[in-house]
């Protein structure tokens, strides 16, 4: 749910990391003393310092990073670069924007862009290498790329077959809340298919419950938690092939596949033994901000909420999130067990410029070292770096999203509206999507959204 150009969705996304623990310091790095020249002793970060060798000497250089991560996640960002900036005596200029999506496109186009972006979508990085003011990723960072993370992954960096961009983070969206409490006191059971979630649902149902609360409010973006639902659903039932032909619009939007999609959603969106524990009927659907309707589930209201790993943040301040405690995820199970389509978001690392120094910060960006570091320095934030140690995680929905990432089975693909053009993944789809849930038939609402893609 990292979001389209200037939406909230952006910002909503990185409140993953709201009301974090810190827990970082410079004496972790190895010893107190100052290092600022840019001395190449090991101890000084805490990390080898030789790799950068290859760079040449880069002392008393600065590299420009631009990003929509600000105040307070960009804490924790920063303070992963020290051991960078003390190993090479480069400094990070760091400039965090909440309109950072349509300004870097201001910048790149105008000629003044920042020596690095952090990008939060592909159909953003192809904009962005269509001004020509963006350079290709070097080769130390192309084969950390193909070291530590998917093809996939690699992918989406990719413009016409050229890499421009590593990932950095990473968020899944495949995942259902659920009160691991409830679940021990009441006997049931995480499904591992989407036969046994439907049981499940079912099961509840029965008790005279309402499983499932949701909410798709967003402000100028409400509707964007349906997309989400649908785009899950598209992976499950129809595969990654055919999910990225329907992305790229190979296939129509109103095509048997697609509207297969909105059938398999709308039996738990639209169906009122289903929804919406505590909030009203299906319709309260529309007007619930998603924020606040998982929340239903501490009150005993609902048992399940469909939404991404972020949402972690929006439970109250002493909320136990863990496979043990008040509130936890569980996978999105896909059709059979062995199947793991994720669908997820994420940022990628930019550049604008192919001085060693910028070179050598991308390559620490795609390094396992630094996303451990990173891993260490904050919770609420993920990647999809392989080298991640699942350990040095500091909370269990962090981990629970590793794991899922780093899974050999999982077929991770990036939120299907966030690649769209804007005309339909920011708007038509979003606005489809609630008329859908107030009542507009599936047929009509698919013609709408096919009608909106450009020709």
């Amino acid at each position: 749910m990292f979001g389209h150009s200037g939406s909230s969705r952006s910002r909503v996304a990185l409140a993953g990391a709201l009301g974090v623990g810190l827990v970082f310091s410079l004496a972790a790095c190895g010893g107190d003393k100052d290092d600022s020249s840019g001395s190449s002793d090991t101890a000084s970060a805490g990390i080898d310092c030789s790799q950068f060798t290859q760079f040449g000497d880069l002392k008393g250089k600065s590299v420009s990073v631009y990003t929509g991560i600000v105040t307070p996640e960009d804490t924790p960002q920063k303070k992963s670069y020290e051991p960078f900036e003390k190993c090479t005596g480069v400094t990070i200029k760091y400039e965090g924007d909440k309109s950072f999506e349509t300004q870097i496109l201001v910048r790149a186009k105008a000629g003044t862009p920042p020596d690095i972006a952090y990008v939060p979508q592909p159909g953003l990085v192809q904009q962005l290498v269509a001004t020509g003011k963006a350079v290709a990723a070097p080769k130390e960072v192309a084969d950390n790329t193909d070291k530590w993370f998917g093809k996939d992954w690699k992918a989406y960096g990719s413009v016409d077959g050229k890499f421009y961009a590593a990932p950095l983070g990473a968020n899944v969206k495949s995942l259902v809340w659920y009160s691991p409490k409830e679940f021990q006191e009441k006997g049931y059971k995480v499904p591992t298919t989407l036969d046994e979630l439907k049981t499940l649902s079912d099961q509840i149902a029965g008790t005279g419950s309402k499983p499932w609360c949701a909410g798709i409010g967003s402000g100028d973006a409400t509707g964007w938690p349906v997309t989400d639902w649908i785009e899950d659903f598209y992976l499950r039932l129809n595969g990654v092939d055919a999910y990225d032909k329907w992305v790229k619009h190979e296939t129509p939007f109103n095509s048997a596949e697609d509207i297969a999609a909105w059938d398999a959603v709308g039996g738990y969106l639209k169906n009122d033994k289903y929804v919406n524990g505590g909030l009203g009927d299906v319709k309260s659907v529309a007007s619930t901000t998603f924020q606040d309707a998982g929340l239903q589930i501490l009150e005993g209201n609902c048992s399940l909420h469909r939404q991404a790993s972020f949402y972690a943040a929006n439970f109250p301040k002493g909320t136990e999130i863990s496979e043990n405690g008040d509130i936890f995820a569980f996978y999105l199970p896909g059709k059979d067990a062995a199947s793991k389509p994720v669908l997820g978001g994420g940022e990628f690392v930019l550049a604008f410029a192919d001085r060693p120094e910028v070179k050598a910060f991308q390559y620490f960006l795609s390094t396992d070292t630094w996303a451990n570091l990173k891993a260490k320095a904050s919770s609420g934030w993920v990647s999809a770096n392989k080298g991640l140690k699942v350990e040095n995680l500091t909370n269990p929905i962090d981990a629970l999203s590793a794991k899922i990432l780093q899974d050999p089975n999982a077929q991770f693909r990036f939120d299907g509206s966030d690649q769209m053009p804007a005309a339909v993944g920011s708007n038509a789809f979003w606005k489809q999507a609630t008329a859908w849930i107030t009542g507009q038939d599936t047929q009509t609402t698919v013609n709408s959204i096919e009608a909106a893609w450009p020709k």
